[in-house]
């Protein structure tokens, strides 16, 4: 049996830690550009479309597959779904938990990130937490300070006026975030529904400022098989 993984999450890595020294192979989309290593054969970067990933399964022998991707991946792990039952190929998504609100928090749920401008007020300080990817998304919040967060350095300009960029590689913990929200007098957080402890510092953060969130709401989910934690996904692996 040869197993693939798509990763490019914490749990990910986890799975990937657990399977050290087994038949498989991890893939990551390449949006990191120095990603810590893992104790497995990893490749970086894309598979060429729906075709381009058939022809790797067939050349690696892959026998399974387990997407631990990004719960916001959904092209990806919609094509990985759809080519696999096509194969007769065991397909399982390690989908983590989405966050809820807890007492305190003021999320206000959106739809897609061009929602978030009819929210937030002109000339405050909005700090994205969405990653790079959908920038463009906002382009329609001009008039406010819009700082993004991402792990790598920029390759180019902010692709609409009065955003700037921030690097900064995770984890980040509570008192982190909260003191850097206070240092750049941010009055609005957006983020992705991502889900996971990890992330959640700044959600924490926010509500421990009285910062309001606007909070993109997952896409919608397939019917294919799915879990919501590493051990599961693990116990899925080795009953194959």
């Amino acid at each position: 049996m040869t197993l693939l993984i798509l990763g490019g999450t914490g749990e990910a890595r986890r799975i990937a830690q657990a399977l050290a020294g087994t038949d498989a192979i991890v893939s990551l989309a390449g949006a990191t550009r120095a990603p810590d290593p893992l104790p497995l054969p990893t490749r970086i970067g894309g598979f060429g479309g729906a075709e381009g990933f058939r022809a790797y399964v067939a050349k690696e022998n892959i026998t399974a597959v387990l997407d631990a991707t990004h719960p916001f991946a959904d092209r990806i792990t919609r094509r990985t779904a759809r080519i696999c039952a096509d194969l007769n190929l065991p397909y399982l998504q390690m989908l983590r938990p989405g966050w809820t609100a807890e007492q305190g928090d003021n999320w206000t749920e959106i739809a897609r990130e061009e929602e978030a401008a009819a929210h937030i007020p002109m000339g405050t300080v909005v700090f994205l937490g969405t990653g790079r990817q959908t920038l463009d998304r906002f382009a329609n919040l001009t008039g406010r300070d819009v700082i993004c967060r991402q792990i790598d350095p920029p390759d180019g300009a902010f692709p609409f006026k009065g955003g700037r960029f921030l690097v900064g590689r995770p984890p980040f913990s509570v008192a982190d975030e909260m003191q850097l929200f206070s240092a750049l007098g941010v009055t609005h957080l957006v983020v992705k529904n991502a889900g996971g402890a990890a992330s959640r510092t700044k959600l924490t953060a926010a509500n421990h400022l009285d910062i309001p969130v606007l909070m993109i709401a997952r896409p919608m989910s397939g019917d294919w098989q799915r879990v919501d934690s590493v051990d599961a996904a693990l116990a899925w692996v080795r009953a194959l």
